[in-house]
This record gives C-alpha cells, sequence and structure tokens, in this order.
C-alpha cells in the first residue's frame, strides 16, 4: 500500500492565560499548507482564571464566549474529525510558529477532551523557527517570523491574532519555504 504523503497542518491558538488548564485556550485556526482546506472554531472558557493581558491579544469577548461558544469538548471533537478527514489527501502533520506554545494548548486539549491528539501519541510537529534555522544555518535570534517572511518575498500577509487568520498566514509563509528552500538554503 502506497504511503500518503505528509500534509503540514498550521495551527494558531488565542489563549487567556499562559498555560492550559488552569487557563483557557480561547479559539483554534488550522490550515492545510498547499490545499483550500481550513478549519476554525472558538470555544468556551474551561476556567474562571484568565490574565487581562493575555485576554487583549486576541480582543475575544470571555463573556460572549462563555455564552455562545462550544464546549472544550465539541470544539476539540469537531477539530479532530477536521483533522482525521485530511488523511483523504495525506498524513497530517502538526505545524505551529511557535510550535511549543500552541502545541501545548492543542495537544493537552486534545488528549484532555478527545482522549487522544489526531497528531499522535506526542503531539509533535514541526516548528517554523526551528525548520529554517536547521534550512539556513542561522542563529535562533534570525528567525522571527517577520524575518523568514522577509527572506520568502512575502508581504501583505496580515497577523491579526485572530486563530483562524493567523494559521492561514503561517500555512502561506510555510508553503513559501518549502517552495523556495532550494534557494533559501546556505
Amino acid at each position: 500500500m502506497p504511503t500518503l504523503p505528509e500534509i503540514y497542518v498550521a495551527v494558531d491558538v488565542e489563549a487567556d492565560g499562559p498555560i492550559p488548564g488552569p487557563y483557557s485556550m480561547l479559539s483554534l485556526g488550522m490550515a492545510a499548507v498547499g490545499h483550500d482546506l481550513t478549519f476554525y472554531t472558538e470555544i468556551k472558557p474551561i476556567s474562571d482564571e484568565y490574565s487581562p493581558e493575555a485576554l487583549a491579544v486576541s480582543g475575544l469577548d470571555r463573556d460572549r464566549l462563555i455564552r455562545e461558544a462550544p464546549s472544550a469538548e465539541e470544539a476539540m471533537t469537531a477539530a479532530a474529525v477536521w483533522v482525521n478527514g485530511l488523511r483523504k489527501v495525506g498524513r497530517p502533520v502538526f505545524l505551529a510558529a511557535p510550535a511549543v506554545w500552541d502545541g501545548m494548548f492543542v495537544h493537552w486539549y486534545f488528549t484532555r477532551f478527545t482522549g487522544k491528539s489526531p497528531f499522535g501519541a506526542t503531539g509533535s510537529g514541526v516548528d517554523l523557527r526551528s525548520y529554517w534555522m536547521g534550512l539556513t544555518g542561522c542563529e535562533w535570534v534570525q528567525t522571527r517570523k517577520t524575518n523568514i517572511i522577509k527572506a520568502v518575498g512575502l508581504y501583505g500577509i496580515p497577523h491579526t491574532h485572530h486563530a483562524g487568520e493567523d494559521a492561514e498566514e503561517l500555512a502561506k509563509v510555510f508553503g513559501a519555504v518549502l517552495s523556495g528552500r532550494d534557494t533559501v538554503a546556505r
């Protein structure tokens, strides 16, 4: 049986604090690199704790989410169905920038509310900045997404702190990195 190609799933989250559990993931966006396939959901907060500074980044209304957003179980079940549906096209591989932040929330939420992550038991995947560092041989400080965007010649892609839009931004950036990797490598 032939192996399916990898399909990179750019993931972005907005949260109201620094870690999952005591704090809540408020929205989740995903976009398949090289495909016009996207997913977005907002999520009802799972705790009463939040950091006003963290909440301000997304601009999401926590009270509205409490009233109107799907529960974490509903949202993550829908997200898992979407990721697993990608298996018709390829093997989903988690992609984030930074993977530590987004991956921490996504893996914890999938495991806690659906029993397992569609990205695998460890929830591991590709970190854009680490990939760029390995590709170009640059130092970590040179791996900011704005530097990568400039290096691959992408302009006019806003970073809005809307999880769906930022996942699409990341998918475009990583697609450009993959397309030009032979010309940007050392």
